[in-house]
């Protein structure tokens, strides 16, 4: 299976699908540098370590994993990060009231708006509070295209993530997935989930008062 989703004029985005939850395992590549970052090492270290493999041919330079982002603290989201920090020697990073959750020590506290800068691309992580505590999505904006959001658990077609019929953690979801990416971002914006299949926020706007009437 072609693990490659995307080829943008800076960059490379590949993904695979591991374990029982269909987890996402989202890989970006930088095709001047090599440079790369990974969001969510779900499960599966060998099927990850497949997915490194495959965005080699990605860049003429020498590939390097410069970061391990984690959407969320979620356990089914974090099953293989301690093997691939071992096995890499990668740097960690994940939203910082999520941080002291995840199995392996966390070197980059996200916040709201921070940007993260690798050789050749930049990420912006988006707080979106309700999921968990500290769930971030990670923006990356094509200089010629779309901008692409990897919206962990907290946006999918169809709706926001689970808060477990918490009606505050459902309010507080739903108003900073309107606020920090419906109003932020066009329609064109392609939305990578934690799992499943990818959708646009074009496609989803015009059910945002559908979901926020039926509280989920």
């Amino acid at each position: 299976m072609d693990t490659l989703i995307h080829s943008l004029r800076d960059i490379t985005i590949r993904r695979i699908s591991v374990s029982e939850m269909d987890n996402n395992v989202y890989l970006l590549t930088a095709k001047e540098s090599g440079a790369q970052l990974l969001i969510d090492a779900a499960d599966d270290l060998p099927a990850i370590q497949g997915l490194l493999a495959d965005a080699a041919k990605d860049t003429a330079a020498t590939p390097q994993l410069a970061l391990i982002a984690t959407t969320h603290r979620h356990w089914d989201h974090v099953r293989a990060l301690p093997e691939l920090v071992e096995a890499t020697g990668a740097r960690t990073a994940a939203g910082a009231d999520d941080a002291p959750e995840l199995p392996v020590p966390v070197d980059v506290l996200l916040h709201h708006g921070d940007v993260g800068n690798f050789d050749g691309f930049d990420v912006t992580a988006v707080h979106l509070r309700g999921h968990t505590p500290g769930s971030v999505a990670l923006v990356y904006q094509d200089p010629e295209g779309p901008a692409h959001i990897f919206s962990g658990d907290s946006l999918f077609p169809g709706g926001v993530g689970n808060t477990q019929n918490d009606p505050a953690r459902f309010n507080q979801l739903i108003a900073d997935v309107s606020e920090r990416l419906f109003d932020v971002y066009p329609d064109d914006t392609v939305v990578h989930p934690g799992h499943g299949k990818p959708t646009t926020l074009g496609a989803e706007r015009p059910h945002l008062a559908e979901w926020r009437a039926r509280g989920w």
